[in-house]
């Protein structure tokens, strides 16, 4: 069972890491402060629902993604999907220099 406190500083960290977010810069955005960030995201205070409709807007989500349990496929997807664009980019790296490589004689 996940704890309500640990899955909302949790994703509020993930989605301002993901926005490239400092705490200091997603409190002005939520018009707060960046010590009450710090708390939510220690589980220290849980924020009012006003707060938590600014805080999710300011990391341009929904609120109830503040609370959504990440799916353990999506982090599996992005690795594979990174894997096969590495090779992809490989081939076209190797097939590239063969076709630069200057023909030899007959």
């Amino acid at each position: 069972m996940t704890n309500i406190r640990e899955l909302l500083s949790a994703n509020i960290r993930a989605f301002r890491h993901d926005l490239g977010l400092t705490q200091s810069k997603l409190a002005e955005l939520a018009d707060t402060s960046t010590c009450y960030i710090q708390q939510i995201e220690g589980m220290k205070r849980f924020p009012s629902p006003e707060m938590l409709e600014q805080i999710a807007s300011a990391l341009k989500k929904d609120t109830p993604d503040l609370f959504s349990i990440p799916s353990p496929h999506a982090e599996w997807k992005e690795r594979v999907l990174s894997k096969v664009n590495d090779v992809i980019q490989k081939e076209i790296l190797e097939l590239k220099g063969r076709s630069r490589k200057p023909k030899g004689k007959i």
